[in-house]
């Protein structure tokens, strides 16, 4: 169920439905799936207001010249990795719920614009493959790129079916000096996964600008950072672990797929996952009989080498 804002709520009902009775696990090694489960937490003060009528919008402030150009033959693909089952080897439990998170991924970037594709369950070296290919394609007729990647994982690693390999490994593919279409477009990672075994505890509280001076060379040739315009958006900060549902899907990608339901076309993309940070933040904690992981927290963590405003 959701409540009147639109985000899922967890009710007594939701015991008879079978698979959404299931606890909530984390994306890590051990899988503790027996241990966890989650709630939504409702603000006393309401959820974030849907968007305003078009009469009463403020008005965007356009500088072209800091915004990336978008209107290309095509916004670009989306390259969804969809990793559940693991090879016994690994120790990986099962990801329950990560379907639903591809599936949503895949309705939520169609409707964007983009020309979505979902794999499943890739090895490691199938993973690289997919991803060099990709990178290796034409995309001189695209004004981005996006890469999602649902699996298990630790800090700076990535779960293939068949075991661990770097996150660094797949995304420095699309360098500047690998990737010659894409050399000033940018480049998104999202990446469900989690990034250590700590627990955020959360902290009780009662609440909830600089101008940075941009200058241009007046000459159009110069140099881009072969690093310059990736965007990372982690599921959740360094060290910490991920949660996610397996009637539910990720909390990450829920709200994700939420704001962007919502916001994908109005909002900047640093904008879009600020509110994200938001919604996971304050809405989600988990519930547990044993009180050692009763009430954890999570927040998302983006790291962005855009070199300009990102509008879909």
């Amino acid at each position: 169920m959701t409540d009147p804002q639109g985000v899922p709520q967890l009710s007594p009902e939701r015991e008879e439905e079978g698979e959404d009775q299931q606890d909530d696990t984390v994306d890590a090694k051990p899988d503790r799936s027996n241990r966890f489960s989650f709630f939504a937490r409702k603000k006393k003060d309401g959820q974030e207001q849907p968007p305003e009528d078009s009469d009463n919008k403020q008005c965007r402030v356009i500088c072209p010249e800091f915004q990336y150009k978008m209107n290309y033959k095509r916004l670009g693909k989306c390259v969804i990795i969809n990793n559940k089952n693991f090879d016994a080897q690994t120790g990986m439990g099962t990801r329950n719920g990560t379907d639903k998170d591809a599936g949503e991924l895949f309705r939520c970037f169609k409707g964007l614009g983009f020309q979505a594709s979902v794999y499943n369950d890739q090895t490691c070296d199938e993973m690289q493959r997919l991803l060099k290919g990709v990178a290796q394609e034409n995309h001189s007729s695209c004004a981005c790129y996006v890469c999602i990647l649902l699996s298990h994982g630790e800090e700076g690693v990535i779960y293939g079916k068949d075991g661990p390999m770097a996150i660094k490994t797949l995304t420095s593919l699309f360098r500047g000096d690998r990737c010659k279409t894409l050399v000033g477009k940018p480049k998104l990672f999202f990446i469900q996964a989690c990034r250590g075994s700590e627990f955020d505890e959360g902290l009780e509280t009662d609440s909830g600008s600089a101008d940075n001076a941009l200058e241009t060379d007046a000459n159009p040739r110069y140099k881009i950072p072969i690093e310059a315009d990736f965007l990372f958006a982690y599921s959740t900060v360094p060290g910490y672990y991920s949660w996610r549902n397996p009637g539910n899907g990720s909390w990450f990608v829920q709200a994700l797929c939420q704001v962007l339901n919502m916001y994908g076309k109005q909002l900047e993309v640093l904008q879009i996952l600020t509110r994200v940070n938001f919604l996971v933040a304050t809405n989600f904690e988990s519930w547990s009989d044993d009180a050692r992981y009763c009430g954890k927290k999570q927040v998302p963590c983006v790291v962005s080498m855009l070199t300009k405003e990102l509008y879909f």
